[in-house]
């Protein structure tokens, strides 16, 4: 049986709002709950692994299941995490590698030693398209790919759309380089990006064509996803961050509702899954 399975971000709940407050940890997961969340992921880039365990309880008493984001400064140094994020039960980590040697030949055994390390721990990675990491440029990405056919993605498209400024209508080579990454995601992200800025209010008129790029983005990954599995969890991580990824007015005010736009996504990624199913089985 396929299933999706969407989670909040802690990082985008904290704060979770435009006014700035920080909720305890124990609202945090009550809220993600009760909106129908299915687990909570902690980014160990924007909190440390005693936060981590402070918020473990929480998920349990809620039942939300945890998936662990993980910043490796080191090769070696992402074994402790693979450790903690299998004690935890999350389903995988995502990595966001903190080691990036210029060349793309520098990277290859860098990739190839830490999914050595996932194999050896039992413990999932995905290697989330993000910058200022591993992966940091869509063009040396897709040559890991081409390098290591075992790499696997979690497919977060807002940094590739600012990385390459892509510009709307995307050319129809543009977009291949895009499909050539989903067809090695294992999930995806939720926000949405554009040419110029990481994340964008979702309900400004102006940034609808953005949208629309990212429902289609995320429609063929999940289209794609489900022609390469016939059982397991495709998981869609809503991830709006606070200030500076949300834009702000000049009063350093946040100028839409986070937590809105997530339950927006929310629902947008679960309609675009029943479209999706109900597709595939006609």
């Amino acid at each position: 049986m396929r299933r999706l399975r969407v989670f909040q971000s802690l990082w985008a709940m904290q704060p979770h709002d435009a006014g700035g407050e920080v909720l305890p940890l124990d609202r945090v997961c009550g809220m993600v709950a009760e909106a129908g969340f299915h687990g909570l992921a902690i980014d160990l880039g924007a909190a440390d692994v005693a936060t981590a365990h402070a918020v473990r309880p929480h998920l349990e008493r809620e039942g939300l299941v945890p998936l662990i984001v993980a910043f490796p400064r080191s090769v070696e140094g992402l074994r402790e995490t693979l450790r903690m994020a299998r004690d935890f039960g999350s389903p995988y980590v995502n990595v966001i590698g903190q080691v990036f040697p210029l060349t793309v030949e520098g990277a290859i055994p860098v990739i190839r030693r830490w999914i050595e390390m996932s194999w050896q721990e039992d413990m999932p990675v995905q290697f989330e398209t993000h910058r200022n990491c591993i992966t940091n440029d869509l063009f040396s990405t897709l040559s890991l790919l081409d390098a290591v056919p075992e790499m696997r993605l979690a497919g977060d498209f807002s940094h590739y759309i600012v990385d390459r400024e892509f510009k709307l209508p995307l050319a129809d080579w543009e977009r291949r380089l895009l499909d050539r990454c989903i067809a090695r995601c294992d999930s995806f992200q939720g926000r949405v990006a554009s040419r110029q800025q990481i994340q964008l209010p979702l309900a400004f008129p102006q940034h609808a064509k953005w949208v629309a790029l990212f429902e289609r983005l995320w429609r063929d990954g999940f289209a794609d996803w489900a022609s390469r599995n016939e059982t397991g969890d495709l998981v869609f991580l809503c991830e709006l961050g606070p200030p500076e990824y949300a834009m702000t007015d000049a009063s350093g005010r946040e100028m839409s509702d986070r937590w809105q736009e997530a339950l927006w996504l929310k629902g947008m990624a679960e309609r675009i899954w029943a479209e999706v199913s109900e597709s595939a089985m006609s």
